[in-house]
């Protein structure tokens, strides 16, 4: 069950506006961004209040911009991985927020993906992280009930023993959880922090996906 902080800040559904579309992949209602001719693909696994959060969608928006062929907020990935498969996708990497992240690790521990990244993630054990297979960033808050920073602190150094699997570990100061996809307008820190954790994510599937 998610906590507290998994679900204050409730976002206003999108009003439009975004560049992408909805699409169903693999029976699964999707917002989908970015080329659809390109082989490269980035799965966004939404927090509890799904792919319809407009800030989530912009992210995609700019994720997508990067290259990629973004499709958010699937809750049964494995499935949907397959399908892009037969699109032609090559390499596909994922990012889950909240508990979007327990998805994510789990699918990290196969090479289904080729990179993930974790953003102030819950229901993450220390087992999962020590299972993962590839290249993983996690990005924490300062102000975390679910993960907080010496939780994020044995994450790293867990993987810290697995010099096979590349990794990025931040914690971002002065924000609370899920504050890449629900941040206020008006409060400066979390929008900073957020664009800083964007653009990070942008760089690590950059380096991870293209390189």
């Amino acid at each position: 069950m998610s906590g507290s902080q998994c679900c204050e800040n409730p976002p206003a559904p999108s009003s439009g506006g975004e560049s992408g579309d909805l699409h169903q992949i693999a029976s699964l209602n999707s917002y989908v961004s970015g080329n659809p001719d390109s082989k490269i693909a980035v799965l966004l696994v939404s927090d509890v209040f799904g792919y319809g959060a407009p800030k989530l969608r912009k992210l995609a928006d700019k994720v997508a911009s990067a290259g990629y062929y973004v499709g958010p907020a699937v809750d049964f990935a494995k499935p949907v991985i397959q399908a892009l498969k037969e699109k032609g996708i090559t390499k596909i990497g994922a990012a889950g927020f909240c508990w979007g992240a327990k998805v994510v690790v789990d699918l990290a521990k196969d090479t289904d993906l080729q990179v993930a990244a974790l953003l102030h993630p819950s229901f993450v054990t220390l087992d999962d992280i020590k299972g993962v297979k590839v290249p993983i960033a996690i990005l924490g808050a300062e102000i975390d009930q679910r993960s907080p920073p010496e939780v994020v602190k044995q994450f790293e150094e867990a993987l810290e023993a697995k010099p096979e699997v590349d990794q990025f570990v931040k914690i971002y100061p002065g924000v609370t959880h899920g504050w890449t996809v629900r941040y206020k307008d008006e409060d400066e820190v979390a929008v900073k922090c957020a664009l800083e954790a964007h653009q990070d994510l942008l760089d690590w599937f950059g380096k991870c996906l293209k390189h």
